[in-house]
């Protein structure tokens, strides 16, 4: 859990704060985050995490599906050959991915099948919501 829980819910209190800022209610008023994303509209909707990490499987299905000597499949598969400096973030890029694959029960060669990436990245949501 560790450093990216704690990322994780700074973003998660972050996006409550734009929220709460745009419905212009204080913390002072003591009103619950479940209210407050009911007057914005946003209840039953994914948070600002899940966005991301839905954004970042897209990513990795669009890079996976290039041809191997386009620079952003370089980049995505460079492993370097030193440790991190201080200050940086412990988790890469890629060990992020392959954890939101691991949340949605995924397997790393799943991005083949261009049909079955999109229902499951959530890209098929967003598309049915645009035509329907």
């Amino acid at each position: 859990m560790g450093n990216s829980y704690q990322r994780n819910k700074q973003i998660v209190s972050t996006e409550m704060d734009v929220l709460r800022r745009s419905a212009r209610k204080s913390r002072i008023e003591r009103i619950k985050n479940e209210h407050i994303k009911e007057i914005m509209g946003v209840k039953g909707k994914p948070d600002i995490v899940d966005i991301i990490e839905r954004k970042r499987l897209q990513w990795y299905g669009h890079v996976k599906g290039m041809q191997e000597e386009r620079l952003p499949k370089l980049i995505m598969e460079w492993i370097p050959w030193e440790s991190r400096k201080s200050g940086r973030p412990r988790k890469t890029w890629m060990e992020g991915v392959l954890a939101a694959m691991t949340t949605r029960n995924l397997e790393p060669d799943q991005w083949r099948n261009r049909e079955e990436w999109r229902l499951v990245s959530g890209r098929q949501r967003q598309l049915l919501k645009e035509t329907g």
